[in-house]
């Protein structure tokens, strides 16, 4: 069954950095594209960054591009959100989420295709 665990997040001044992981420990995830979300509080779930099954092409939100890197490594069945120069608005609950085409990355595709939701893992950036 698919099911996807994030983990790494936590507290951080803004200007910080972080890494969350999203592994799945049942299935594997090379065949799959996978989204970052997050949702903060009283506010949609909105998408942050996508990556192919091969990692080989990404997509981010205006929000977040330049300071956030998305990649895979397919030989630990992981996929990393590096995140960079952390901001206050950041805060919020970081979900991953599998999609069985490399499309996502292209073009914008609804939430309910993605599978595999983890619990998330919450990313805090204050002073």
């Amino acid at each position: 069954q698919l099911q996807l665990v994030e983990s790494g997040g936590g507290l951080v001044q803004p200007g910080g950095s972080l890494t969350l992981s999203c592994t799945a420990p049942e299935f594997n995830l090379k065949y799959n594209a996978i989204g970052w979300f997050r949702q903060a509080a009283g506010k949609e779930r909105e998408g942050v960054s996508w990556i192919t099954s091969s990692g080989g092409t990404t997509k981010y939100a205006d929000s977040v591009k330049g300071r956030f890197t998305v990649s895979r490594d397919n030989a630990k069945n992981t996929v990393y959100l590096q995140m960079n120069s952390l901001k206050p608005e950041d805060t919020a609950d970081y979900y991953c989420a599998a999609h069985r085409s490399d499309i996502v990355v292209i073009q914008t595709r609804p939430e309910s295709e993605f599978e595999g939701w983890g619990q998330g893992t919450r990313v805090t950036v204050s002073s």
